[in-house]
């Protein structure tokens, strides 16, 4: 019964959440209606869900929205292994943190948006092009993440392993990663959303299908519903990524403190 009960309250609780977004789609749905506001500029939530209803029995919102996924999942898996491997390079090799400190130190802050014309004439008007953005941008806050987790490790936790008679990669295996992985997870849920931002951007600069490119489209044929349906799409893929990079969090980091954080049931 009482795990009944914490069931519930966690179906309520999580219910409850969701009642700024019912408010906010209400809100607009009565002021396209009755604002001073013509269905081009602001279309109806309703209209909008028309159209990605119509668009899912065709077929074209699954085709779109798996490209754009693809893109931004592949790209994000690539920064989250390279990412850590850089990380942990420059936290265990002086030459590597050398090397590869001023280059974050520069890249992080630098709107890397700017490099896509550049890979357009590098690697072409291909998925290459779009996931090497993703790569490119969502990277930098999985280096930091992992150097700074790795840098926050409590010393006596290393000198009690190599008193045991831990070696290197024991010592990072077994005691530096795990106790740095809320670090790193932070730096992952960081680059999971910001990896499909730059999926959609690309999209939309570059053309072709995938949501960017199809609200584009939409946009260049004044066809309101198109773009704004686009924006709810992307806003639910978004929604439901952070939730699920979410879930893995408090699957992972089950043994850690934040655990037990009312917060994160």
């Amino acid at each position: 019964m009482a795990r009944v009960d914490e069931i519930l309250r966690r179906i309520a609780w999580g219910a409850a959440r969701l009642l700024p977004i019912v408010a906010l789609g209400i809100a607009w749905e009565l002021f396209a209606r009755y604002g001073n506001v013509t269905p081009f500029m602001l279309p109806r939530l309703s209209a909008v869900f028309v159209r990605i209803f119509d668009d899912g029995l065709s077929g074209e919102l699954f085709l779109n929205l798996g490209l754009t996924l693809y893109r931004s999942l592949v790209g994000f898996t690539i920064s989250a292994l390279g990412g850590v491997m850089l990380g942990v390079a420059m936290s265990r090799s002086v030459p590597a943190r050398w090397f590869f400190d001023p280059i974050v130190s520069i890249g992080f802050p630098m709107p890397k948006i700017a490099f896509l014309p550049i890979m357009m004439l590098w690697l072409g008007l291909f998925d290459t092009t779009k996931i090497a953005m993703v790569v490119f941008d969502a990277i930098f806050p999985v280096i930091t993440a992992t150097v700074a987790g790795l840098a926050g490790v409590e010393r006596e936790l290393i000198w009690s392993a190599r008193n045991m008679g831990a070696n290197d990669r024991e010592v990072m295996w077994q005691i530096m990663l795990p106790a740095a992985l809320p670090q790193i997870l932070t730096g992952l849920q960081v680059a999971l959303p910001l990896s499909l931002i730059v999926a959609v951007v690309a999209e939309m600069a570059m053309g072709g299908y995938g949501l960017g490119g199809v609200m584009m489209t939409a946009s260049r044929f004044a066809d309101s519903r198109g773009v704004f349906a686009g924006i709810v799409e992307i806003a639910a893929v978004g929604f439901c990524l952070i939730k699920a990079m979410a879930m893995l969090r408090r699957r992972l980091l089950i043994w850690h403190q934040e655990a037990l954080d009312p917060s994160t049931a």
